[in-house]
């Protein structure tokens, strides 16, 4: 259990803290990719990170857990830990059937692991309004799943394509883009959707 001694604890997450007022991130390294051989003996695998986000979850507003599409022990252990999945879709020829594949799967981890488990919503992504297919999907996912799709979609952009080449969140690349801008728009929505809930 070398990389959960090694990259979990309270300490690491105080340290990586960025120039954004507020923000800390706790990147992925090279340790994750043995994880799921390094995990498969270890008791109660599924809820290590559960147990771990209870330790440092008070210092904290929000953890987002942001996730591969794959649905591994390091997923499994993020949906476990997790109160809610904000399921990004790109709009692209797949996009239904992996999206119900998905809430097919959370379904069968609040049955076993974590029944207080919601769906807090879709957020379209890569969206080119010139495309047909792309406004197709839209329409598709936002027919199926009706309100719990998000109202914010976001387009396909250079700044958000560019921005991780310079080592930079797309806000402080260029914050005036089309992509940063949309991004904002998510991140208002999301706290609305936060305070409704909370009433």
């Amino acid at each position: 259990m070398s990389f959960m001694q090694n990259n979990l604890c309270a300490t690491s997450l105080i340290s990586y803290v960025t120039e954004v007022n507020g923000l800390s991130l706790l990147p992925a390294n090279a340790d994750l990719s043995g994880a799921e051989i390094e995990l498969v003996n270890v008791e109660e695998r599924e809820k290590l990170l559960q147990h771990f986000l209870r330790d440092v979850s008070q210092l904290f507003d929000i953890i987002f857990i942001d996730c591969p599409p794959t649905l591994g022990i390091l997923t499994v252990n993020a949906l476990v830990a997790a109160q809610s999945v904000l399921v990004p879709v790109q709009c692209e020829y797949y996009a239904m059937e992996g999206l119900s594949r998905l809430v097919g799967n959370i379904d069968r981890l609040r049955q076993s692991f974590n029944a207080d488990l919601k769906l807090e919503g879709i957020v379209l992504t890569m969206f080119d309004a010139r495309n047909t297919l792309a406004r197709q999907v839209v329409e598709q996912v936002r027919e199926y799943f009706k309100d719990i799709v998000y109202s914010t979609v976001i387009p396909r952009n250079v700044t958000l394509a560019e921005a991780p080449s310079y080592g930079r969140p797309a806000m402080l690349y260029n914050v005036a883009s089309a992509g940063s801008q949309a991004y904002l728009s998510l991140a208002k929505e999301f706290i609305s959707h936060g305070e409704k809930s909370a009433r």
